[in-house]
């Protein structure tokens, strides 16, 4: 048994989206933002996402999961890290259709093994209010927004969702043709996003298939963002470009995406297991169980 003064984790991907779970359901344990930046610090448990799993606050539902993006801030919405722990949990009950709460509301998951897990994500929010942004805009579609010089914007007009968190995404011609590290940190940042923002360069290559890249707020450029990928998904077909069933490539694999008849979002992916290990609590630093 391990000492009081640590907490076991699993370290886990999906599409190389890092994501650490710790299953607080038997404590009154709340992570700290110090905590968290310690943990993600540490390259034994370095994460873009850490889910940490509280007992659950509404019926039926397996548990209230609070999401910590690397920089300490919590997150809304997290679509790799829900098949992650989805997956595990999935793995200690024998059960395949799941429910959780998180911060965006009740998510429906089905497992039906390690490569194929399908998050239902909620309805995309398309109202200025409800992403949120700053200014009042009447279609959402397309917003005032760009980086670089006026005349020759480097970057411009992205469409944008709320997928339990915020989303802008540009459309462009080639994704590997802009400097994603250099420009998110300003964009995420940006005062028309109160809270911040995800933010994408997606290219559609087909009716049915996009290639994305996101710089992801609290934690940077990331090998995959699950919920970037529906935002991607729904705005590609809100805006004529895609169909509302597509496949969505990001640097970490593919991700297929719907966006069904009655208004939900459906995610549907793999995860990987990589290592499971014990975080001591008072320096939050982790052993690894080999």
């Amino acid at each position: 048994m391990a000492p009081a003064d640590t907490l076991a984790y699993v370290k886990m991907n999906g599409l190389g989206n890092e994501i650490v779970v710790v299953d607080l359901r038997a404590s009154d344990k709340v992570f700290t933002a110090a905590e968290v930046r310690r943990i993600a610090a540490d390259p034994r448990t370095h994460f873009d996402q850490l889910m940490a799993l509280h007992r659950p606050r509404t019926p039926d539902s397996e548990a209230y999961v609070r999401i910590y993006n690397a920089d300490g801030s919590e997150a809304e919405a997290c679509g790799n890290g829900m098949r992650c722990v989805a997956w595990l949990v999935s793995q200690a009950t024998g059960r395949r259709r799941l429910r959780f709460e998180t911060a965006a509301g009740i998510l429906d998951v089905t497992v039906e093994g390690i490569q194929r897990i399908s998050v239902d994500m909620g309805r995309p929010r398309f109202g200025w209010a409800e992403i949120p942004l700053r200014d009042p805009f009447h279609d959402t579609r397309r917003i005032e927004l760009q980086i670089g010089p006026i005349d020759e914007p480097i970057l411009h007009s992205p469409s944008v969702v709320n997928i339990g968190n915020p989303h802008a995404v540009f459309w462009v011609d080639d994704v590997a043709g802009y400097d994603l590290a250099r420009f998110g940190p300003l964009l995420e940042n940006h005062p028309i996003f109160p809270d911040r923002a995800n933010i994408s360069l997606a290219q559609v290559t087909s009716p049915s298939s996009i290639t994305l890249r996101t710089w992801e707020r609290g934690a940077g450029l990331t090998k995959a963002c699950g919920s970037a990928a529906c935002a991607a998904a729904v705005l590609g077909a809100r805006t004529g470009r895609t169909g509302r069933k597509v496949m969505v490539t990001l640097p970490g694999g593919p991700l297929q995406i719907e966006w069904t008849a009655d208004d939900r979002v459906v995610m549907t992916g793999p995860v990987e297991v990589e290592h499971n290990g014990q975080i001591e609590l008072a320096e939050a630093t982790p052993s690894v169980a080999v």
